[in-house]
C-alpha cells in the first residue's frame, strides 16, 4: 500500500457480486460528520480520532467525530439558532425535518465523541465545561440512545446553535458495502472556554493535527484514512483559520460522491467521480492495484 487509503480485503468479490448482478445494495442511512478546528500559531488544526483496530469497519483509520441520525430528532421542535430549518433544507437537499435531524446529529455526535457542544442557553451564546458528572451522565444516555437529542436540548434549556457549523461535503457509502451512510460532512470551530477529550468507546486516540501534516502522514502511508476522510483534509490545507473555513462553506459543492464500479476487460474499475487518486484495478482474479 503506497498511502494510507483503507482497503477492505471483502471488496473485490462483492463488487463482482454487484456487478453480476447477485448482490442488491442496502439502503444508506443518513448520517452526519464534524470537522472540528482551532487555531495555533502554526494555522488551523483538526480534532480526529483512531478507530479501534478491533472495529469491524475501518478498524485503525483515522476519522472525525460522526454518526448516523436519530430518526426522533425529525419531528421534535427543537430551540435553534442560525439559518432556519428552510435554509438548511435547502443547502443539505433535503425536506425541513430532515434537515434539522441531521444538523442534530452533527451536534450531537460532537458532543458524543469529543465532549464538545455546539448549543448554548441563548442563541449567541454556549455552555462552558461540559466535563462533569450531570453532563457525563446525559451524554451516557445520549449514547445509549435512551435519551434523543431533542429530548436532552429541551431538558437543559439549550439552543441549538446551527450557525456555528458549515456543511462542506457529502458523500454515500458505495453500492457494494453492507453497511452504507450517506453523510454530511460539516467545518466548526471549537468554542471558546470547552475542550475536547476522547469520549468515544470507538477510538483509542485523539489529536489535534494540521490537515496538511495529516495529508502527509496519509500519504507516507503512516495514518489510515477512508477516501472521504483524506479528501476532506485536502480541501482544508488552502485555510488560514478556522473562520475562513466556516465562512466558505456556503459556497461549497454539496453533489453527493459515490464510488462506481465497472467491469474493464479482465479488471473490475473502482472510482470515486472527482478523485482521481483513489481509483482501483483490481483484476478480477486477484488484489486491488
Amino acid at each position: 500500500m503506497a498511502n494510507g487509503q483503507w482497503y477492505p480485503q471483502e471488496w473485490p468479490d462483492r463488487i463482482r457480486a454487484l456487478t453480476d448482478g447477485a448482490l442488491t445494495p442496502v439502503t444508506p442511512r443518513r448520517a452526519a460528520t464534524v470537522m472540528l478546528l482551532k487555531d495555533t500559531d502554526g494555522g488551523p488544526v483538526v480534532h480526529m480520532l483512531r478507530r479501534r483496530a478491533s472495529m469491524a469497519f475501518a478498524g485503525g483509520a483515522y476519522a472525525y467525530p460522526g454518526g448516523g441520525v436519530d430518526p426522533r430528532d425529525d419531528d421534535h421542535h427543537v430551540r435553534w439558532a442560525g439559518p432556519p430549518r428552510a435554509w438548511w433544507a435547502d443547502r443539505l437537499g433535503v425536506g425541513g425535518a430532515e434537515a434539522q435531524a441531521i444538523v442534530c446529529a452533527a451536534v450531537r455526535e460532537t458532543y458524543e465523541e469529543a465532549g464538545v457542544l455546539l448549543a448554548g442557553p441563548t442563541a449567541d451564546s454556549v455552555v462552558g465545561d461540559t466535563t462533569g458528572e450531570d453532563w457525563e451522565a446525559d451524554r451516557a444516555a445520549l449514547v445509549a440512545r435512551d435519551l434523543s437529542f431533542a429530548e436532552f436540548l429541551d431538558r437543559r434549556g439549550l439552543v441549538l446553535r446551527s450557525d456555528l457549523l458549515g456543511a462542506w461535503t457529502r458523500w454515500i457509502t458505495p453500492e457494494f458495502e453492507a453497511r452504507r451512510y450517506d453523510t454530511w460532512f460539516f467545518v466548526a470551530a471549537l468554542p471558546e472556554g470547552q475542550r475536547t477529550r476522547n469520549a468515544s468507546t470507538e477510538a483509542d486516540r485523539t489529536v489535534w493535527i494540521r490537515p496538511e501534516d495529516a495529508a502527509a502522514g496519509y500519504d507516507r502511508g503512516e495514518l489510515l484514512m477512508l477516501p472521504p476522510t483524506i479528501a476532506t483534509l485536502r480541501l482544508l490545507i488552502p485555510y488560514g483559520t478556522a473562520a475562513e473555513a466556516l465562512t466558505a462553506a456556503p459556497a461549497r459543492d454539496l453533489t453527493p460522491v459515490l464510488a462506481r464500479a465497472r467491469l474493464e476487460g479482465d479488471e473490475i474499475v473502482l472510482s470515486w467521480p472527482g478523485h482521481d487518486e483513489f481509483t482501483k484495478h483490481i483484476p478480477t482474479g486477484g488484489a486491488p492495484a
